[in-house]
């Protein structure tokens, strides 16, 4: 019950653009019991490899992302080019809470075969923060 009641409470904050900024997405997290954020985390699961049941090949953020996150990324399958995720390359990147939550489900199931834990989410922002 209280990890539903969290995800429900997220999904009500980040449609009705309750958030604002990258503190207000990381608020959001904590409010789930997340925290603190470490930047040295998200770097470290950023490179982590993990087995995928659709491809022979593991996979890692880093697979498309690249590790210099102020360089463009390319997706290892598609070949589709990537924008820099570091806010410092493309100061875009996180202002827009819908599409980063969109942006975990989708990356987090394709890289990890499942959701992204708060936790993890609030250490990747802090890492994509601050590169």
């Amino acid at each position: 019950m209280k990890g539903t009641l969290h995800c429900g409470l997220m999904a009500i904050l980040v449609s009705t653009g309750a958030y604002g900024s990258v503190q207000d997405i990381l608020q959001g997290y904590a409010h789930t019991g997340a925290g603190p954020f470490d930047p040295a985390a998200g770097k470290a699961a950023w490179v982590k490899a993990h087995r995928s049941t659709h491809s022979a090949e593991p996979r890692s953020c880093s697979s498309c992302h690249g590790t210099d996150l102020t360089r463009a990324g390319r997706h290892v399958k598609t070949g589709k080019p990537i924008e820099p995720l570091a806010v410092s390359a493309n100061p875009s990147r996180l202002s827009d809470p819908h599409k980063v939550e969109t942006w975990f489900r989708r990356n987090c199931r394709w890289t990890l075969g499942r959701d992204c834990t708060p936790q993890e989410k609030g250490d990747f922002i802090r890492y994509i923060s601050n590169p």
